[in-house]
């Protein structure tokens, strides 16, 4: 009966670089290309529960630029954060960890990547937002198509393993 008459909470209890690659397969050739290299940008997301109230969040972005046939450099980077929710209800703890910690750990990934991308000796590449609301729908659009096939519950979020989270 205590539980309910706590307040929900929500708090950032640490944001990290979690991973951070970067190949350049092609240097010092790719340096003397004139054309401008064509980006390609993925992006996931996901979430592992730590504790009963503390999950990991994680954004992944793989930036690969390609300069005619050549990859010009290949960058991955993987930030994450550590978030406390507890007293959240059900049906909203899957979107807070799948929309809400996504959108506060993307900026520091944002920064990151551009920053290695410059230090490799290329032009800045400065990744757009990411509408995570629309992501988080589209994961689970995907997911309730394949619980139709398969009959099988899941949320919105992947686990680090690839698994599909269930609250």
């Amino acid at each position: 009966m205590a539980d309910q008459n706590q307040q929900p909470v929500f708090q950032i209890q640490r944001i990290y670089l979690k991973d951070l690659s970067l190949e350049q397969p092609n240097s010092p050739a790719v340096f003397l290309e004139q054309e401008a290299p064509n980006i390609e940008v993925q992006v996931d997301v996901g979430v592992e529960a730590l504790a009963p109230t503390v999950f990991e969040s994680t954004v992944t972005i793989t930036v690969t630029a390609k300069a005619k046939d050549k990859v010009a450099f290949l960058v991955e980077g993987k930030q994450a954060g550590i978030f406390e929710a507890a007293n959240i209800p059900a049906e909203q703890l899957d979107p807070l960890l799948g929309i809400g910690c996504p959108n506060i750990v993307y900026p520091y990934l944002r920064a990151n990547i551009a920053d290695i991308i410059t230090r490799a000796g290329f032009p800045p590449v400065h990744l757009s937002e990411i509408n995570f609301e629309a992501f988080y729908q589209q994961r689970l659009q995907a997911l309730a198509e394949q619980q139709q096939q398969s009959g099988t519950p899941n949320s919105g979020i992947v686990m680090s393993d690839g698994t599909p989270a269930k609250h």
